[in-house]
């Protein structure tokens, strides 16, 4: 499942370290580099304009600020588990167990803070804590043991399915009443802060954008244009400033959307800037030739599904804080579906070491812009879960094919 390591390609952040080709470029340049995957977002962001235009001519309603506001409620979770999503897959590796892990860790903590009286943050914290100590497990079984994460994820899809049951017990069912679970997703910021973070955003984007610029420039690297970096870093300036104003038409802008894309950036940073996660591309890329260069292959691994684990129980909470209850199908459904989809439909490559960060927001945007348009066009949900699996079997095939032509084109 593994390819030569290639570098990050940040969606709004960082720089696209993409290398050109050293000549003018062209219409037929920039279809080769969107066919190969080395664009960034712009092919998520031109299917999620088609998405939504569809969707605005067949119901009036796709584009108010309500429905947008909620979308952006409905993608928090989904977004949430997909960020850990992100680490397992940049491994070349699967996480199948994430929906069941984000129900397990949900109950626990309903169970510990209406059942048992916990103090309400003591229970989310043992949440989390039980999410990282299932990533620490399966991720020591499949590196010490050598067992694929396929089959160790899937057993520990059913495995925290039962323990769900068993921690609910009989009622199946615990109302969330607590205001400090739901708040995190009923929690609505001022339109001034919405604005003060908005400014924190675009200011972080443009900054990191310029000093990226400088230092490929300082380090003799063919750097982006500057009319390059304009239009990138200007198309997501705009974009923030249409949701903030969107949103604040509203209720204003979600607590958990703010906290999903905190987390991304935060872990952008973390991929992009650091020895660790410039090790997760390099064992994304080549396992062996990163141990022989002195990695340690198995810690990093092990690391990694345990942070998969806690976004998912992050986003299990978040997704109990939304709906105020937990039940036997919390985590269930569609969820792990949509956590894994909307990241490869975003360009986070199956055969790892390819993608970024941003694909968790971009990818869960796309995947719950698809169902929640169908549910405002009351589809069934057999019509919903084809159209979900083959927008995922498309990504699937264009991702495939982009790794075939940069094989072709030695750049693999």
């Amino acid at each position: 499942m593994s390819t030569a390591p290639a570098s990050p390609a940040p969606a709004f952040g960082p720089g696209d370290d993409t290398k050109e080709e050293h000549h003018r470029p062209s219409l037929a340049d920039a279809g080769r580099k969107l066919l190969e995957g080395e664009m960034g977002s712009l092919r998520v962001i031109i299917v999620l304009a088609i998405i939504w235009t569809i969707f605005a001519l067949a119901n009036d309603r796709f584009l108010t600020a309500v429905n947008l506001s909620n979308l952006a409620l409905q993608i928090a979770a989904v977004g949430t588990i997909s960020v850990g999503v992100v680490l397992v897959l940049l491994l070349g590796e699967i996480d199948l167990s994430v929906g069941a892990v984000s129900g397990l860790a949900a109950s626990v903590m309903a169970v510990l803070s209406v059942k048992n009286g916990w103090n309400p943050y003591l229970a989310i914290i043992a949440a989390l804590g039980v999410g990282m100590a299932i990533g620490i497990f399966q991720g020591t079984m499949s590196t010490r043991l050598v067992i694929p994460s396929f089959v160790v994820t899937l057993a520990g899809l059913l495995m925290w399915q039962g323990a769900q049951l068993k921690v609910l017990g009989d009622t199946g069912t615990v109302n969330l009443s607590e205001p400090a679970i739901t708040n995190i997703a009923g929690t609505f910021l001022a339109p001034w802060v919405g604005w003060l973070v908005a400014i924190a955003a675009i200011v972080g984007i443009v900054g990191s954008a310029l000093l990226n610029l400088q230092r490929r420039r300082a380090a003799g690297l063919e750097a982006e244009s500057m009319l390059g970096l304009i239009i990138r870093t200007g198309a997501a300036t705009v974009a923030i400033i249409v949701a903030v104003v969107v949103l604040n038409s509203d209720r204003g802008v979600p607590l958990a959307l703010t906290i999903l894309v905190g987390i991304v950036v935060v872990m952008n940073f973390v991929l992009t800037k650091t020895r660790f996660g410039r090790h997760i591309y390099a064992v994304g890329g080549d396992a062996e030739a990163a141990r022989r260069a002195g990695v340690r292959v198995a810690a990093l691994r092990t690391t990694v599904f345990a942070l998969a684990s806690t976004f998912a129980a992050l986003g299990g909470i978040i997704a109990a804080s939304r709906l105020l209850a937990v039940n036997q199908s919390s985590g269930g459904s569609d969820l792990l579906l949509l956590s894994i989809a909307g990241p490869v439909v975003a360009g986070v490559s199956l055969f790892g070491g390819r993608g970024t960060v941003w694909a968790a927001l971009l990818g869960a945007l796309v995947i719950g812009s698809i169902s929640n348009g169908m549910d405002l066009l009351a589809l069934q949900s057999s019509v919903k879960f084809m159209v979900t699996g083959g927008v995922l079997l498309l990504a699937v095939s264009l991702d495939a094919v982009a790794r075939q032509r940069r094989q072709a084109r030695g750049r693999a």
